[in-house]
């Protein structure tokens, strides 16, 4: 793997997040986040050579980890803004943790989000009682807008990964785990801005001194994979990929730098593979997961890495999956594998 700690002296005065904040987000998550549940598998482990612990976050409020970052940075609001409100842009998961956070704190919140979102993504925001606005990703940017809209409306913006404060709550996840299961010789996390693979390598940077953390994308949107190879931050506009949770542009100032000084490597995977190992997890560990979720897993079960004999940590991020295209995308990814001679579905998922 390679040492991603060499060419760092521009970006390293920005590690704004330390183990210690992680631990007062912990701390301040007590009574409102679950301590999701960490599964195992003998045919995975079987297939891998390895013993796997899957952190499942699809089991977290909201259906994903982003409720962790949320709230953490929710709750640490001044009374003034509090009283004023957030905006968040999101694609669906911040969103609904950014509206499920400000219900219980009863702060108003205002939520961007792309009129392609995943329709139970934008039901859901709703109902946690947030404000929805909806733009048009492909002629409208979405940083703009909820910049535009919160100096018109006096609100606080919270990103949905480039914050302190949100990165310090999603390295919980990596925290429950360690201490639930032990040291890892690897963590494999998804990655689209990066706040959750910050937050995680930080957390197994201080518990588990050893274990390499490695980030996992779409080969769609591969930015942040792009970024850590170059040392320079690369975009990417809009990728067309099923992982809607990693369609962001790019890595963030405070999350390029934490990604990389504490992660060891990072890879990406096909949308076929993201379908293969989604529709894996849902037949053998009866658990729903969309395909952002799937990430880290498929880089491990496709074997485009391999560590024999390790302990491995997969964090499985979510799991808003809209159940109504859902068959779609599982009757997809289990059709057999096709040669290039004849390839309709391996054109379309490569």
């Amino acid at each position: 793997m390679t040492d991603s700690k060499a060419s760092q002296s521009a970006v390293l005065p920005l590690l704004a997040v330390t183990y210690p904040d992680i631990e007062a987000a912990a701390t301040r998550l007590q009574g409102y986040a679950h301590r999701t549940p960490v599964l195992t598998s003998t045919t995975v482990d079987r297939r891998v050579g390895s013993q796997v612990f899957f952190k499942c976050e699809n089991f977290q409020r909201t259906g994903s980890f982003k409720f962790r970052g949320a709230y953490n940075a929710l709750a640490q609001l001044p009374p003034d803004q509090r009283q004023r409100g957030v905006i968040a842009y999101s694609s669906g998961n911040h969103a609904q943790a950014i509206a499920l956070a400000g219900h219980l704190l009863k702060i108003p919140a205002t939520i961007v989000m792309p009129a392609d979102a995943p329709a139970v993504k934008q039901a859901a925001t709703r109902d946690y009682g947030a404000e929805v606005l909806l733009y048009d990703r492909a002629t409208t940017n979405r940083e703009e807008l909820g910049k535009t809209l919160a100096d018109e409306r006096g609100l606080t913006l919270i990103p949905p990964y480039d914050h302190p404060s949100v990165i310090a709550g999603q390295g919980t996840t990596a925290k429950e785990l360690i201490d639930e299961v032990g040291e890892l010789d690897v963590l494999l996390v998804c990655c689209g801005g990066g706040g959750l693979l910050s937050g995680c390598a930080i957390a197994a940077h201080a518990l588990s001194p050893q274990c390499q953390v490695v980030g996992v994308e779409p080969k769609r949107a591969d930015d942040a994979t792009r970024s850590f190879y170059s040392k320079t931050l690369q975009t990417v506009h809009n990728p067309d990929t099923i992982a809607d949770g990693a369609r962001t542009p790019c890595l963030g100032t405070y999350t390029f730098s934490l990604v990389l000084h504490y992660v060891a490597d990072m890879v990406t995977v096909s949308e076929a593979a993201i379908l293969r190992s989604m529709f894996f997890l849902w037949e053998r560990l009866k658990i729903v997961v969309e395909p952002t979720g799937a990430l880290a897993a498929a880089a491990l079960l496709e074997g485009m890495l391999r560590f024999p004999n390790a302990r491995i940590g997969v964090i499985i991020s979510g799991g808003n999956v809209d159940l109504k295209q859902a068959g779609k995308l599982l009757s997809k990814a289990s059709q057999p594998r096709k040669t290039a001679a004849h390839l309709p579905l391996a054109q379309e998922l490569s």
